[in-house]
Formats: structure tokens, sequence, C-alpha cells
């Protein structure tokens, strides 16, 4: 059996975002993080994404495998698209949060989930609560082969 990797932490403070129209999810979040000193944590988030906000929905796949490095599979939104997701934030090696986003995408009775990045943006308004953790242990470490920055608990 793999030993378990944990680290315990402990609630901090709360803070409610509203994200309006063309705001960067992930720029946004981790400025006002590391703006308040807040280098866990754990995020909720309703709302809509604009037109044109991307996001990862699986790698590509050769002969049925991932290749190294990972090829992303990108989906961009072709029109204002409801939204929800949870999140972490954790430090990198640096010590700078660093946001991981997954959430679903639904418009016209159609869904899609996947991981966002840099270029999901705000649309109308995007309501985020970011709940601090307190707490040491937990660092999104770069893996230079595969090109991604899992978390690593130490």
């Amino acid at each position: 059996m793999i030993p378990l990797k944990y680290v315990e932490m402990e609630k901090g403070r709360v803070f409610i975002l509203a994200l309006s129209t063309g705001e960067s999810i992930k720029t946004t979040i981790e400025a006002f993080c590391s703006d308040k000193g807040v280098i866990n944590a754990k995020i909720t988030i309703l709302g809509g994404v604009q037109t044109g906000s991307s996001f990862v929905c699986g790698p590509h796949l050769v002969d049925g495998k991932e290749t190294t490095p990972i090829e992303p599979i990108i989906y961009t939104t072709d029109a204002p698209t409801e939204f929800a997701g949870v999140g972490t934030v954790f430090p990198d090696e640096a010590g700078k949060p660093v946001m991981h986003l997954h959430g679903s995408l639904g418009r016209n009775g159609t869904s899609i989930t996947g991981c966002f990045r840099e270029q999901a943006k705000a649309w109308l308004t995007l309501e985020v609560i970011i709940e601090e953790l307190l707490g040491n242990g937990a660092v999104r470490k770069a893996d230079a082969e595969k090109k991604v920055a899992p978390l690593s608990i130490e």
C-alpha cells in the first residue's frame, strides 16, 4: 500500500470577491491572495465566463497514452457560459500563491468540465469565495519533463 501523504491545516479568514466582465479569474485571484498574504486556500466560484475563455479538458493521447510533455486538449467558449467550480491555492517553490481550478461550464443544455488556466475571464459577474487555510507543507513543485506543477506534500 502506498503511504498517504497529508498535512493538517486550520481555517483562517474568508473573503468574498465579485469579479466583473473581462477580469481574469486566475490573475485576479492569485494577485488578491498575494496582496492579502493568503498562501493556502480553498476556492468556490459561481457565475459566468465570457466568450473566448479557455480551459484544459484532458490530455491528448497517442495510441491511448499521454505524451511527455503532456499536451493538453484546449476548449474555448464561443459565447458567454454559466460556470461553477472549486479549486485550491497553494504556493509554488518560490512561495508565490498559485491557483488550481476545476469546474463545469454549461450552455444550452450542454456541459463540459475541465481545468481553468490563464484565459478564463468573468462574464457579467463571478462570485468567488476564498477560504484561507493556515499551515505549511503543501507546495506546487514543477515537473519540467511533463510541464505541470502538481501538489507535493512535504
